[in-house]
């Protein structure tokens, strides 16, 4: 299965950081450490999204027991 990538333009100053924190760890590349970050990033969003606190479940059965949707 062949990947499909694209470029994407940042600062020459962040570019810097990033090779200077990536070097010396079993990050190859820029580009690598970046698509990691960023996946990892997605991920925690699509986590917190999904699921809701006990709390918040009480307060939208509440919600909807005050409308008239349940009993």
């Amino acid at each position: 299965m062949e990947k499909e990538f694209t470029d994407v333009s940042i600062p020459s100053s962040l570019y810097k950081k990033i090779e200077e924190k990536i070097k010396d760890s079993e990050i190859t590349s820029v580009s690598s450490y970046i698509t990691k970050i960023l996946r990892e990033k997605f991920s925690e969003k699509e986590e917190s999204a999904e699921a809701l606190s006990k709390e918040d479940e009480e307060k939208v059965k509440e919600r909807l027991k005050a409308l008239g949707y349940i009993d």
